[in-house]
């Protein structure tokens, strides 16, 4: 059975403090646009912590919410109603994307002691969806953006240098030694740039790397103030204007503006939350309003704004 690697690097949190930018920014100040408690609704239950971990989530835009089950080794297909419309096997499914071609790509063999892991895809639209290898022969991935060319970005938990890899499968080494941050987690792209939560630094910062100059990466953010505050940074998603990252430690999710680094905490109560998106053309849910998290206490729970 494979635990994903937070539970490792947890451990490890007391001992790594390595900083994530050039630049070290101010600590964050206040957002003021978490103004009410988000409401929570369980969208399907979750069995044993740690040992039902749902890892992460994605929506097709065509009506199915796809999530990765690492401990059942399977992808999941979710109606809106909350029915389980699909279900195959994926060893050690990771973080799921919609490609710019309409296909879903999942990493698999998160844990990163475990060799031979890499990225498969599948059809959200076909009847019996099934996954096809597009990259194997890596190891210790986590988190995972496609960019409008089809190229994969990889973050590495236990590793310096978040992963480029072209639509050919070959590396792009250059890219990979530029992107020099230790400890990525959750990958986001918003228009030109690429961002990440840094899972084994204490002050819990959150990175900006351009795509055209992964050199120029710069630190949006540290959400931390001392150790005791560490909030074990999770994945992260797009949301009105700003960036939403899960704390799999503080069971929240914090919203940040990604031009000031201003933060404010979006919702509590959840139990270790590991990955959060933007729900898109899935029933009538807004995706203004409307957020799901997946944890590793199995749950899948929906997020409603305002």
């Amino acid at each position: 059975m494979k635990i994903r690697s937070a539970a490792i690097t947890t451990a490890l949190l007391t001992a790594l403090t390595l900083g994530a930018a050039t630049a070290p920014p101010a600590q964050a100040a206040s957002l003021p646009r978490c103004t009410q408690p988000a409401r929570l609704d369980v969208f399907r239950e979750g069995g044993l912590p740690l040992l039902d971990w749902r890892e992460n989530l994605e929506f097709d835009g065509r009506g199915t919410l796809w999530v990765a089950h690492l401990t059942k080794n399977r992808v999941e297909g979710y109606a809106p109603d909350g029915t389980m419309k699909a279900s195959f096997p994926v060893s050690g499914p990771g973080a799921l994307r919609r490609g710019p071609d309409g296909m879903m790509y999942v990493n698999y063999g998160v844990n990163p002691l475990t060799p031979g892991a890499g990225i498969v895809r599948f059809d959200p639209a076909a009847a019996h969806p099934k996954a096809e290898k597009v990259v194997a022969g890596i190891s210790g991935i986590n988190g995972l953006a496609i960019d409008a060319e089809g190229n994969f970005y990889l973050s590495r938990e236990l590793a310096t240098g978040i992963l480029k890899i072209r639509p050919d499968g070959t590396k792009d080494e250059a890219w990979t030694k530029a992107a020099d941050v230790f400890g990525a987690n959750g990958l986001e792209i918003v228009g030109d740039q690429l961002y990440a939560s840094v899972i084994t630094d204490t002050t819990s910062p959150i990175v900006r790397i351009p795509l055209k100059d992964p050199a120029a990466r710069t630190t949006v953010t540290k959400l931390s103030h001392n150790i005791l505050d560490t909030k074990v940074l999770d994945d992260l998603t797009h949301f009105d204007g700003d960036l939403v990252v899960a704390s799999f430690r503080k069971g929240q999710l914090l919203r940040v503006d990604p031009a000031t680094g201003a933060t404010c905490v979006l919702a509590e109560g959840l139990r270790m939350p590991s990955s959060v998106r933007v729900a898109r053309a899935f029933g009538d849910n807004d995706p203004r309003r409307d957020l799901f998290v997946v944890e590793a206490s199995g749950r899948i729970v929906k997020v409603t704004v305002g």
